[in-house]
């Protein structure tokens, strides 16, 4: 066994000790971080008014924010393969602090734009964590863990907007950003204090090396492309209802608020957490057929979410259903990626959540383009599709997907 070998298996052992506790500050850490990128979007009216934004183009105080969180997926995320995690998470969280307050204290567009671009940027802590912990934890309790932490991520962004809304009701816009950044300090603080410093084993590659590494990886693991691919479905669907349902929802003959609006997420928060368990199927080696009945699911859910401007209820139910299916995919997808290859866990969820990404953005753009030529029965037909596409295509690379490792065989690729 070479000296590497010997290092990693012995660094992996001492980092198995993960407690519960420490997964759930993970979880509210991830949440709290990529819900920063979120905060925006119910306060846009209020950001243009007092920048004087024109309402044609306040829209891109959003579009910078996600373009920098893909460049941080790429350039920052990777660099936990390679530096202590602990520290470079924490000085992320403190940058993620001074974002939101250039933000809070931004008296020109300039500023503003800067600060929300920082925010994104930095706001890929959540993804450096989703590695860290998986790293840490026992390989038969790795999904688990990736389903707690990941479905924090998942809250975090559905519960941004309700947070985000409620606050400025209360003092403002400026306030949401200036009690977030405090809270990243805390956040910072308790990470650095329940965290132990990692020793990664000796390295002969260098940062440009790692970033070059990620071709690699989408070329020698098929896994990875499929399961990207899968993602960039799910979130796509993810984004067609939750950019658009607020435009039948202002209008008549509904006419809800924007906080009311914001309550919808606690719907989804609520199918999020009921989907954790889907970590545990994946530990199982049930991965696929939670995959498969998951998609299906999603395939389905558009049809009571079709239903909002008659039954309040089935709306609902859809929307508890859509989560629940995205984040059981979402969790087995990390879980078997992240099997594959330990060591380079944060490249692997880099290059995964690039995926995510992308399919964020299109599903955000042509739902809100659908909706002004069709309405809401054509959302609901294109989530219908991009579901359809899903299994589809799950189903088409079934056999391929089956050929991932398990953990035994990981462990005596490990050791020899």
């Amino acid at each position: 066994m070479s000296s590497i070998s010997k290092f990693r298996l012995k660094n992996m052992e001492s980092q198995a000790q993960l407690s519960h506790a420490a997964v759930l500050l993970y979880a509210v850490i991830c949440g709290s971080a990529v819900a920063t990128v979120y905060f925006s979007q119910p306060l846009l009216d209020s950001i243009a008014m007092e920048f004087d934004i024109h309402s044609t183009i306040i829209g891109t105080v959003i579009t910078v924010t996600q373009i920098c969180y893909a460049f941080g997926l790429f350039f920052l995320v990777p660099l936990g393969d390679l530096l202590d995690p602990r520290r470079l998470a924490t000085g992320m969280l403190v940058f993620i602090a001074i974002a939101l307050s250039i933000v809070a204290l931004a008296s020109n567009t300039l500023f503003l734009f800067l600060g929300m671009g920082m925010v994104g940027f930095q706001a890929v802590v959540a993804q450096v964590l989703v590695a860290f912990a998986a790293d840490r934890a026992p390989q038969h309790n790795r999904g688990r863990t990736i389903g707690v932490v990941t479905s924090g991520i998942v809250i975090g962004i559905l519960l941004a907007r309700t947070f985000s809304g409620t606050l400025e009701d209360i003092a403002g816009w400026r306030s949401v950003y200036i009690v977030t950044a405090v809270i990243m300090v805390c956040m910072a603080y308790l990470f650095r204090t329940v965290t132990p410093a990692v020793r990664r084993p000796p390295r002969q590659n260098t940062y440009v090396g790692m970033l070059r590494s990620m071709k690699d990886l989408f070329i020698q693991i098929p896994l990875l492309r499929i399961r990207g691919l899968l993602a960039f479905f799910i979130f796509s669907d993810f984004s067609i209802l939750w950019s658009s349902m607020v435009l039948p929802m202002s209008s008549p003959p509904l006419s809800f608020s924007h906080s009311v609006i914001g309550l919808f997420g606690l719907a989804g928060a609520a199918g999020a957490l009921a989907a954790r368990s889907a970590g545990r199927l994946a530990d199982r080696g049930l991965g696929q057929r939670t995959t498969g009945i998951a998609l299906f699911l999603l395939l389905f859910s558009w049809l009571p979410i079709g239903l909002l401007q008659h039954s309040m209820w089935l709306f609902i139910i859809g929307v508890i259903m859509l989560d629940f299916a995205v984040q059981a995919v979402h969790v087995t997808n990390q879980s078997m990626i992240l099997s594959v290859r330990p060591e380079a866990g944060s490249r692997l969820t880099a290059g995964y959540m690039i995926f995510y990404s992308l399919g964020s953005a299109a599903g955000a753009a042509a739902s809100t383009w659908i909706y002004s030529w069709a309405g809401w029965f054509g959302v609901c037909i294109l989530g219908a599709l991009v579901g359809m596409i899903a299994v589809i295509f799950w189903a088409c690379t079934l056999t391929m997907s089956c050929h991932a490792p398990n953990a035994k065989e990981i462990k005596l690729k490990a050791a020899k």
